[in-house]
């Protein structure tokens, strides 16, 4: 008789515990609808690529990143040359253009879409405290 009631108490703890938890877990989400489609932020991750390049040459590689980001954004209109530009910046901290990253019928702009950037670029890299 007493090792029913251990064991009905045993289980009905069981079963309690499991209730209450079945209550935690069933708590509506903290997060709203709209968070959960959320698309990653283009200018945050190429900062994120291109300060580890930038550390021990400017004191506020973040800054600069987002500056030569923003100006490259604003600047250069045609989309592959500008998605060029950004990859060769966030890998290798400095505007770098590959042949083989743009169409071979936009490779002739290459030349003159460094020459748009240039005035941007140096003062990015040499005058951040005017574009933090």
């Amino acid at each position: 008789m007493f090792a029913r009631i251990c064991l009905a108490v045993i289980v009905s703890s069981f079963l309690l515990s499991g209730v209450a938890q079945a209550q935690v877990q069933f708590q509506p989400p903290q997060t709203s609808f709209r968070s959960l489609f959320k698309v990653p932020d283009p200018r945050g991750e190429f900062v994120r690529l291109c300060a580890p390049h930038m550390v021990g040459r400017w004191a506020h590689p973040e800054s600069v990143c987002g500056c030569l980001h923003d100006y490259a954004a604003a600047t250069v209109e045609d989309a592959d040359l500008r998605e060029a530009l950004l990859r060769g910046i966030s890998e290798t901290g400095v505007p770098t253009i590959e042949t083989a990253w743009v169409p071979a019928s936009k490779q002739s702009e290459i030349g003159p879409t460094f020459t748009k950037i240039a005035k941007p670029t140096l003062q990015c890299m040499f005058e951040p405290a005017t574009n933090q």
